[in-house]
């Protein structure tokens, strides 16, 4: 017989400790074990057993044991025996020794805490969001000394916020922005990792009692030095001093942002100004390097401004010679009796009179060239394509009239549908171009990274008194755009023509300036989260605005989609083809335009182009899938049918010979085998309703007892989710339906009194 185990030593016993016995262990004080336990992320267990009792806080003992080995405790140990001598020389009276005291007051670093934590920087980039939330939410509090909350720490909160926000957007990082009664969630995409936090409104903030805020600051000194650690490694990445160099009229005029953005504006900006100067001394007849290198060196030479003036007005010129051929032929199609275009469309010789404006333009060409610029072979390449076009085009209406009589007839019934096609595609292309904001060409549209930093270039924004200017400067510098606000440091002045937007939050305005447009700040929100421009009428002062949409939520996982949803994506449709369009991709823009059919892809794309040719690669693609797959099915499902043809045959040789014994038999009699029939199929449908329901069974039977409860959780998990979707739906249908009850109602009186009769009250019911 073995020894027998004392109680307390074996088991959960044995593998934790209470609280109360973890402070003994290391010798601490309550509130110097739990701020221990928040730096070094020591958190309580859950044992399955409680043996000291059930309303007791466990520790795990190898925590304790790691804990026992932090130098912290050596510090902390120092600290009491400090705060001891403090107290004892202010107990004597003793002023002076209480002061040197006070001011010799050890210290400690938390560097250490942080590289045991997090061995790597995605390690704490990924464990960012609360530090980050706590930082935002101790910049927006008063300090108070009740509370234990000094100058300092608010003030430090503060600058860590500055630099945040002043990474963010100069990396062009931030992806999402909701706003919502708590305040402003943001999430950015920082080496790969999101980042989501939450910043309070600007408001005055109540600081509540039953709040222990003595956590709260241990916790903030460990985020403080965490994020310190961060940005230390993001700013040196982009190869900028931390911390940066604060702009003091900025901070005292409380700029905010704009004091930091001034430092780091850095890389980019530097080199634009320095080229700016750069061009400057050149036009101010410094010669440059540049200039010094092309005077030398013999370097090509800069185009002409008289060159680039002549190939600028190339394309109007062509503009007008069509436009002037387009009214000859609407003229001749009218009957008109003008005897200069006349003969151009009877007898085709309008091709001598269109040799002649070439003519006079090759020569004007080679006036050019005999004054020494490449210009003039330019022109009459143009001049000679324009001669090949022209000639096609007759070429073309000839053969397509047959005759001189015939083809003034025939060219406005084939016009008109090209130019409203034309006509249409130009509008889609113009309204996608309005709401596709900047960096036309030069993003790709499925680059979302890259279309976050240039989408409100452009862009000038003024910035109302009434509205929150941090975070809306913070976001448009994110953006790419530029902003201005009223007040010292402002970049711009209110009455800046360069300005193009105006973000106001009052319903009237006493001055409008009719070169902006005046939006509501959700406008702001909405057109970032959406990557587009939206449409600014919606988001009219005074007008109630649109829905505002989380952006941290998906549609398709929910199972339900907003109205105003699909209106935005019709609209992000609309400016990724433009986009596309305008980087080059013309035929992948036709195809989406076209909604991925053929005919779609045909009427977006020129004939013959390679949009029509990928629409119809892909629709032959298409179909031979639909076809395998009918043709797997109908293999699938040939002995399903088999039975069911041999079944009809029996019912119908057995309604035959029926009506051959007697064709004075009742008209019940040719039913019943129709009736049987039915039936018999009707007990087919039951017999394989009840086979899936005995297949159900026995797989639940074969699963485990806890494998059924997941499945059952699942399965009511779904089914609520279709009650919450058909919920909203019935909300929306009931909230589209109440404006329409509402005009009905209001209209009923009037077209009663329009009628000649006076509205009939309704009889109260007895």
């Amino acid at each position: 017989m073995g020894k027998r185990m004392k109680r307390g030593k074996a088991g959960n016993a044995a593998q934790y400790l209470t609280r109360n016995q973890a402070i003994k262990k290391l010798q601490l004080r309550l509130s110097e074990f739990r701020r221990l336990c928040i730096l070094k992320g020591v958190h309580p267990r859950e044992p399955k057993k409680k043996v000291r009792g059930a309303n007791k806080t466990y520790y795990h003992v190898k925590d304790i044991n790691w804990l026992a080995h932090e130098p912290l405790i050596a510090t902390f140990r120092a600290v009491k025996v400090h705060e001891r001598r403090v107290r004892k020389a202010r107990a004597k009276s003793n002023i002076a020794l209480a002061r040197r005291l006070l001011a010799a007051k050890p210290g400690y670093k938390l560097d250490h805490l942080v590289k045991e934590r997090y061995p790597s920087f995605v390690d704490a980039l990924r464990d960012l969001d609360d530090p980050l939330t706590l930082v935002h939410l101790f910049a927006t509090l008063p300090a108070e000394a009740t509370r234990g909350i000094a100058p300092q720490v608010v003030s430090r909160c503060r600058r860590l916020v500055l630099e945040w926000s002043a990474y963010v957007a100069r990396t062009h990082a931030l992806r999402k922005v909701f706003v919502s009664v708590k305040g402003f969630y943001y999430q950015a995409e920082i080496a790969g990792t999101a980042v989501t936090w939450l910043v309070p409104h600007q408001l005055s903030q109540v600081l509540p009692g039953d709040v222990d805020f003595t956590v709260m600051l241990t916790f903030l000194e460990f985020y403080a030095t965490l994020l310190q650690f961060v940005l230390f490694k993001l700013y040196h990445a982009l190869g900028l001093t931390y911390p940066p160099l604060l702009d003091r009229r900025l901070d005292e005029a409380a700029a905010g942002l704009a004091g930091v953005m001034a430092d780091m504006s850095g890389l980019a900006d530097d080199a634009a100004a320095q080229q700016q100067a750069q061009q400057g001394k050149q036009q101010a007849g410094q010669p440059g390097q540049e200039q010094q290198q092309q005077l030398e060196g013999g370097a090509a030479a800069a185009p002409a401004p008289e060159v680039v003036a002549r190939l600028g007005s190339l394309g109007r010129k062509i503009r007008e010679l069509q436009a002037a051929e387009a009214g000859g032929a609407a003229a001749g199609g009218e009957g008109g009796s003008d005897s200069e275009l006349m003969p151009d469309i009877d007898s085709g010789g309008g091709e001598s009179d269109s040799e002649e404006e070439p003519d006079s333009e090759a020569g004007a060409g080679s006036e050019e060239e005999a004054e020494g610029g490449e210009s003039s072979s330019e022109e009459g390449g143009e001049a000679e394509e324009d001669e090949e076009e022209e000639d096609e085009g007759g070429a073309s209406e000839q053969l397509a009239g047959g005759s001189g009589d015939e083809a003034p007839a025939a060219a406005p019934a084939r016009e008109p549908a090209g130019g409203d096609a034309a006509a249409a595609a130009a509008g889609a292309a113009a309204a996608g171009a309005a709401v596709a904001g900047g960096g036309l060409g030069e993003v790709d549209a499925d680059d979302d990274a890259g279309l976050c930093g240039v989408l409100l270039r452009g862009c000038v924004f003024w910035l109302a008194r009434e509205v929150p200017r941090e975070p809306l400067l913070f976001m448009i510098k994110a953006f790419g755009g530029a902003a201005g606000w009223e007040g010292p440091g402002s970049p711009y002045a209110e009455g800046d023509e360069a300005i193009t937007h105006q973000i106001v939050d009052r319903p009237t305005q006493g001055h409008r300036f009719l070169s902006r447009c005046y939006v509501q700040p959700q406008w702001l929100f909405d057109s970032l989260n959406h990557r587009l421009l939206l449409p600014p009428e919606a988001y009219a002062p005074g007008a109630p605005p649109p829905p505002h949409l989380s952006p941290f939520v998906d549609n398709e996982a929910e199972g339900y989609t907003p109205e105003y949803a699909r209106t935005i994506v019709a609209l992000q449709e609309a400016a990724r083809a433009a986009r596309r369009a305008a980087a080059g991709h013309a035929s992948e823009a036709a195809f989406l335009q076209g909604g991925g059919t053929a005919g779609g892809a045909a009427a977006g794309a020129p004939p013959g182009g390679d949009g029509a040719e990928d629409a119809a690669a892909a629709e032959a693609a298409y179909a031979r899938e639909l076809a395998r797959e009918l043709r797997a099915a109908q293999q699938a499902g040939a002995g399903g049918a088999a039975d069911a043809a041999d079944a009809d045959a029996d019912s119908s040789s057995g309604s035959d010979g029926d009506a051959s014994d007697g064709d004075d038999a009742p008209p019940a009699a040719g039913a019943a085998p129709a009736t049987r029939g039915a039936k018999r199929a009707a007990a087919a449908a039951a017999a394989g309703g009840g086979e899936e329901d005995e297949g159900g069974a026995l797989a639940d039977i074969m699963m485990t007892r806890r494998t059924r409860k997941l499945y059952g959780r699942i399965n009511r998990a779904i089914a609520g989710k279709a009650e919450r979707v058909a919920a909203l739906e019935a909300r929306a249908a009931a909230l589209a339906e109440a404006p329409a009850a509402g005009k009905g109602k209001a209209k009923a009186p009037a077209q009663q009194a329009a009628g000649g009769g006076r509205p009939k009250r309704a009889r109260a019911a007895k």
